[in-house]
């Protein structure tokens, strides 16, 4: 049987592939925008013919019924490895359960501790070659694929063909669905004023030659805007970003001084418009790599002057740093916070900054407390910070004692709250 043949034996449909699912079994969903949206658009359908059946996956950003729709308790369970605002609805639903895990563990971990009955990922049409490109990611897609019981995957001309360790060959897939659908895109933020001040520090204290890692939202954003006039930057990340193309097409990103990969643009998923994924289609300077490999610190420690970027949500006085809770309710999740800002610091001449705007809640709350309020979640820990950026400044944590973190902190707090943070501080004996 040649391969076009055996293509056309595994073709099924949408409900024939949501009919091999029966109660008690699990499925570990492709996340982000390489999420199957005919496969996960079709599963509720299956309410009132099973239960318990568990969903492996991270930031789902369609609306699905089998976790945003109440009536699906008892018979579906989103496990998720990270929020977004569908999973923070049902987790208030009791259909989304949080897995705490860093990101380079998302695949590895759950491939050895509790390995998927179905894998549902999606994919760009197969070559001559019999190979299909993952695409869009492969954080922990690949893992897990390698251990399900069963392989499907939803076939979508619209992917783009991206290269690295993205490659899957039809022998792998036991079925295969066809569904042209529209990419997810996620329309960049525009950065506010504090965030375009937190991004003029930060691209400060980038030097010419780094390699980057970025998140998404208004303070990369605003970075990516302030990096313009930068040499010879290189890329390693998470996840690839509208702003990371502006830099390559302006020549700022060119891989040129990477020790690890030079030349080439290395991550593990992408999410953003389609100007970004039209960049990463055919792009043989892009080069996907697993989680467990981008998201190693060991990994990332190889990269020269290596600058991670990550935002957050509180930081007391000490240095905690809470990134994914607001105090009990979960927001968001670990992701690789603690994986690239370890790696970093680890690698020679390397940096690891988190950035935060100096309040929240329309400046009523400060964002820099004196102790963390109850239930809130440490990302990373005191131990583990170097730089911290507000629009008020950088504080230079690193081997920095109690008492003179104290102080960097609340230099870089809105005025408004210096003095309460003072008194605090006084109070705690941190000073």
């Amino acid at each position: 049987m040649n391969m076009h043949e055996e293509y056309r034996r595994k073709c099924i449909s949408i409900d024939e592939a949501v009919g091999m699912v029966t109660s008690g079994c699990s499925i570990a969903a492709a996340m982000a925008a390489s999420a199957p949206p005919g496969l996960l658009g079709a599963l509720g359908r299956r309410r009132d013919e099973v239960e318990n059946v568990r969903v492996f996956s991270a930031l789902l950003l369609r609306e699905y019924d089998f976790f945003l729709d109440p009536s699906m308790k008892g018979h579906f369970l989103l496990e998720s490895w990270f929020y977004g605002a569908g999973e923070r609805r049902g987790h208030e639903l009791g259909t989304v359960s949080l897995i705490p895990s860093h990101g380079r563990d998302w695949g590895i971990r759950k491939a050895r501790f509790d390995p998927p009955d179905f894998f549902w990922g999606t994919a760009c049409p197969m070559d001559r070659h019999g190979y299909f490109s993952l695409s869009l990611g492969v954080g922990y897609e690949k893992d897990l694929l390698a251990v399900a019981k069963t392989v499907v995957l939803e076939i979508n001309p619209n992917l783009p063909r991206t290269y690295g360790d993205t490659q899957v060959h039809i022998s792998q897939v036991d079925y295969i669905v066809e569904n042209e659908a529209p990419l997810y895109e996620l329309p960049p933020i525009e950065p506010s004023t504090e965030e375009q001040a937190i991004g003029a520090f930060i691209a400060d204290l980038i030097e010419d030659g780094s390699t980057i890692q970025l998140g998404i939202g208004g303070i990369p954003n605003a970075i990516a805007t302030f990096l313009k006039n930068k040499k010879d930057l290189g890329v390693h990340t998470e996840m690839f970003t509208d702003g990371m193309v502006d830099l390559a097409e302006a020549g700022v990103i060119t891989g040129r001084c990477k020790t690890l990969w030079p030349g080439k643009m290395v991550g593990n998923f992408a999410l953003g418009t389609r100007k970004l994924y039209n960049f990463l289609n055919e792009n043989l300077a892009i080069e996907f790599q697993p989680g467990r490999v981008t998201n190693d610190p060991r990994v990332i420690a190889k990269n020269y002057k290596m600058v991670s970027v990550n935002t957050a949500l509180q930081i007391d006085l000490t240095g905690q740093v809470v990134s994914e809770s607001l105090g009990h309710l979960q927001y968001s999740g670990t992701g690789g916070q603690t994986d690239t800002a370890v790696g970093a610091q680890m690698s020679r001449g390397g940096k690891s900054i988190i950035a935060l705007r100096s309040t929240a809640k329309n400046g009523t709350i400060s964002t820099i407390v004196p102790f963390l309020p109850e239930g809130a979640k440490v990302t990373l820990l005191r131990a583990d910070v170097d730089y911290v950026v507000t629009e008020y400044g950088v504080a230079h944590l690193k081997a920095r004692s109690l008492k003179e973190r104290v102080n960097r902190l609340i230099a870089i707090a809105h005025p408004d709250f210096r003095e309460e943070l003072r008194r605090e501080a006084r109070r705690l004996k941190l000073e």
